[in-house]
C-alpha cells in the first residue's frame, strides 16, 4: 500500500473509477503550515528553474500520510425540504462575496438567487431570455471584489453584469465567440474557454480578454471532447481543460492528458510555474466499457471509442491563500472523492476525501456543492478546522 493512501479513518482507499466524468468536483482549502521547517525537510521533489518558468516536480506521496482537515456543516442551502424561493431547478456555479452572501447561478431556471451570510433568501436576479439582463444559456458565474459586480457567462456569446442588489449593469458581447466558461478578475479582464469546431476537428482555446473583451492573447489550445457525426464515434474519457483565477489574477490551467498545472501571470499572461506530480495512470477497465456502452440506445449506429488510460485528475480549483486541490478518479470505502492537496509554493503537502464538489475555502469556510442519490442539490458551507499529525 503506498504512503498517503488512507481515509480519514485510517483506513485504505480502494480505487474506484468515476464513471460519471461530467459530474465535476472541486475543492478548495485554507492551509497554515505547522512547521514549515518540518514540511520541507519531509518533502522530497524539486523546484527549479527552466528559464522564466519554475517547475515545481513532486514525487508520488504527499508530506503527510493523514488528513489534516476537519470540517463541521453550518448551513444547507437546497435539497428535499426547499421550498419555493429557496428551492433549486439545476445548479450550474455560484459565488461568495466578501461578507459571505451566496449567489447561486441556477441554470435551469436561468436567474441568480442570493442569499445573506445566514442562508436567508434576499433576491433573485436576471430572468430567461435574450434582451438586456436576461439570460440564455448561462454557464458560469463570477464576481468581481474591485467593482462589485457579478458577472454570468452565456452560451449565447456574451457576459451579462449586476450589481448585488440585482440592478443590471450591461451586457458584454464576445464578438462572435463561443465560450464554454468565462470570469471575470478584478481588474476587469475576462478569461474564457472559447470552443472552435472546423471541419478536421474541436478544440478548446483558453483566451485572455480585455474589458471591453478584445483578446489580449491566448494561453493555452487543447483537442476538445468530442463525437464524430459522420462516422458516429463517440470518444469516452476524454480529458477537457479547465482554469481558475487565483486571489491575485493568475490564470491557473490545467488539461489532464498529463498532471501538470500551469500559472499564467496576471499582468503580461504569460506562463511563469509548472507543477507536476508523478503519477500512475489508470486505465480504462471492461467494466467501465461495458457501462457506457449499455447507455448508447439500441439501433443508434453510434459506438464508443476508449483510450487504454484515464485523465491523470478530473478537475482542480484554489484556495484565498493559492493551495489547489485536485480531484482524482479515486474514491474512498464510503464514496468520498480523493484529492490531492498542493500549498501555494506548489509542493504535494496531503490527499483529502470528500463527497462534495468544492468551490473555494474563504476565510475560513468551505463552500461545496453537493448532490443526494435523487439528484438533488445543495449548497453547503462547512467551518474549517485544521489538525495536524
Amino acid at each position: 500500500m503506498k504512503k498517503g493512501s488512507f481515509d480519514e479513518r485510517g483506513r485504505p482507499i480502494v480505487r474506484v473509477i468515476n464513471i460519471q466524468s461530467g459530474i465535476v468536483s472541486l475543492l478548495l482549502l485554507l492551509f497554515p503550515l505547522p512547521s514549515q521547517a518540518r514540511s520541507q525537510a519531509n518533502w522530497k521533489g524539486t523546484i527549479i528553474k527552466e528559464g522564466d518558468v519554475t517547475v515545481v516536480r513532486n514525487l508520488r506521496n504527499p508530506i503527510y500520510e493523514t488528513p489534516i482537515l476537519e470540517l463541521k456543516e453550518d448551513l444547507s442551502l437546497g435539497g428535499p425540504d426547499a421550498r419555493g424561493d429557496c428551492a433549486f431547478g439545476r445548479i450550474g456555479d455560484f459565488v461568495v462575496d466578501d461578507s459571505g452572501s451566496i449567489y447561486v447561478l441556477d441554470q435551469q431556471d436561468s436567474h441568480i438567487k442570493a442569499f445573506d451570510k445566514d442562508g436567508r433568501f434576499v433576491r433573485t436576479i436576471g430572468r430567461r431570455g435574450q434582451g438586456p439582463g436576461e439570460f440564455e444559456s448561462p454557464v458560469t458565474l463570477s464576481f468581481n471584489r474591485t467593482t462589485n459586480e457579478l458577472a454570468v457567462c452565456q452560451h449565447s456569446r456574451r457576459m451579462s453584469f449586476f450589481k448585488p442588489d440585482g440592478t443590471f449593469l450591461r451586457d458584454l458581447s464576445f464578438r462572435g465567440m463561443w465560450a464554454l466558461s468565462g470570469r471575470v478578475d478584478s481588474r476587469g479582464n475576462i478569461t474564457i474557454t472559447e470552443r472552435v469546431i472546423d471541419d478536421q476537428n474541436a478544440r478548446d482555446i483558453t483566451k485572455k480578454l480585455g474589458p471591453d473583451a478584445t483578446v489580449i492573447t491566448e494561453l493555452a489550445d487543447s483537442p476538445a471532447p468530442a463525437s464524430s457525426k459522420s462516422t458516429r464515434k463517440i470518444l469516452v474519457f476524454q480529458p477537457a481543460s479547465s482554469f481558475q483565477l487565483d486571489q491575485t489574477d493568475n490564470v491557473v490551467y490545467g488539461f489532464p492528458r498529463t498532471y501538470e498545472i500551469l500559472f499564467f501571470g496576471s499582468a503580461d499572461a504569460k506562463l511563469f510555474k509548472r507543477i507536476t506530480r508523478d503519477y500512475d495512470f489508470v486505465a480504462v477497465t471492461a467494466e467501465e466499457k461495458k457501462e457506457m456502452e449499455s447507455q448508447i440506445p439500441p439501433g443508434s449506429g453510434y459506438e464508443c471509442v476508449f483510450p487504454k488510460h484515464h485523465s491523470a485528475y478530473e478537475r482542480f480549483f484554489l484556495s484565498d491563500l493559492g493551495h489547489i486541490f485536485v480531484q482524482t478518479l479515486e474514491r474512498t470505502p464510503d464514496g468520498k472523492v480523493l484529492h490531492d492537496v498542493f500549498d501555494a509554493a506548489g509542493r504535494f503537502i496531503c490527499r483529502i476525501p470528500l463527497k462534495s464538489s468544492g468551490l473555494t475555502i474563504l476565510k475560513g469556510k468551505y463552500y461545496a456543492l453537493e448532490e443526494d442519490e435523487d439528484g438533488l442539490q445543495y449548497v453547503k458551507r462547512y467551518a474549517v478546522t485544521w489538525k495536524t499529525r
